[in-house]
């Protein structure tokens, strides 16, 4: 299994554009973060976890070829606004691409998406193949998919296990239960936004803190905005099993 990170930011904070911080001006490319989103690729299988508003530069930097589902952990801007360029995929693979989530998250596709799922089409919008997501696994071309329910703030959203690999992102809770789904994963991505507390995400003590907990061989934090500061002084901070992830970053498993 080779696991890409596609984008390791958020929406979070001041936009960059007007940013005027240190980190944001940072020279170093790993402190240049796209909105969130990995790439799973296993046994001929190719998997992408959300797809945000960055998802047509992340494609085209990772060179995709060939997309055989998306997979959504929830239905806020950064996570789905990139769905419209699945178009490209369908005009190469001749068919629709299936796209799996919650139903409080299809909903939400349906209603920003409209157009692409009217019963009379314009020529040429994404062709989508929603299926529901419920907290059980199903699985995807024969490769089995465990969601983790998690709490980010009074919203219920899904991680996802593949195998050893579990992803998480935009979580500041997750009961024991959802927790012992988890243990055992050889790698772990959790989120954190920033070092103060926030309502909704996940700071990097408390993501720290989760992580000792679980114990996986490898751990690696997502979902950063600039306010955590620069990547090779955060990484200093950190026990030896936990990487801070880049955007570009590779791993195999």
């Amino acid at each position: 299994m080779k696991i890409t990170f596609l984008g390791t930011g958020t929406s979070q904070g001041v936009p960059v554009i007007a940013c005027e911080c240190e980190v944001c001006k940072s020279l170093d490319r790993k402190d240049k973060r796209l909105r969130s989103s990995v790439m799973i690729e296993t046994q001929g299988n190719v998997f992408v976890i959300d797809a945000g508003p960055d998802f047509r530069e992340q494609m085209l930097r990772a060179n995709v070829k060939h997309l055989d589902a998306l997979l959504l952990t929830h239905a806020h801007k950064d996570h789905i606004a990139g769905l419209d360029d699945v178009r490209a995929f369908n005009y190469i693979q001749k068919k629709a691409i299936d796209v799996y989530a919650r139903e409080d998250v299809q909903i939400a596709i349906k209603n920003e998406f409209s157009y692409a799922f009217a019963i009379y089409k314009y020529p040429g919008v994404p062709e989508i193949n929603l299926h529901k997501v419920e907290n059980k696994t199903f699985d995807i071309n024969h490769i089995n998919i465990i969601p983790i329910e998690v709490m980010h703030f009074g919203l219920k959203i899904f991680g996802f296990r593949i195998g050893d690999f579990t992803y998480i992102t935009d979580a500041n809770f997750i009961n024991d239960e959802e927790i012992q789904k988890i243990k055992g994963s050889k790698v772990v991505v959790l989120n954190a936004l920033r070092k103060k507390k926030h309502v909704s995400h996940f700071n990097l003590e408390e993501a720290v803190a989760l992580l000792k907990i679980i114990k996986p061989e490898h751990a690696y934090i997502t979902h950063i905005s600039h306010m955590m500061g620069f990547h090779e002084e955060v990484q200093k901070e950190l026990p030896d099993f936990i990487k801070f992830a880049f955007d570009g970053l590779c791993i195999e498993l």
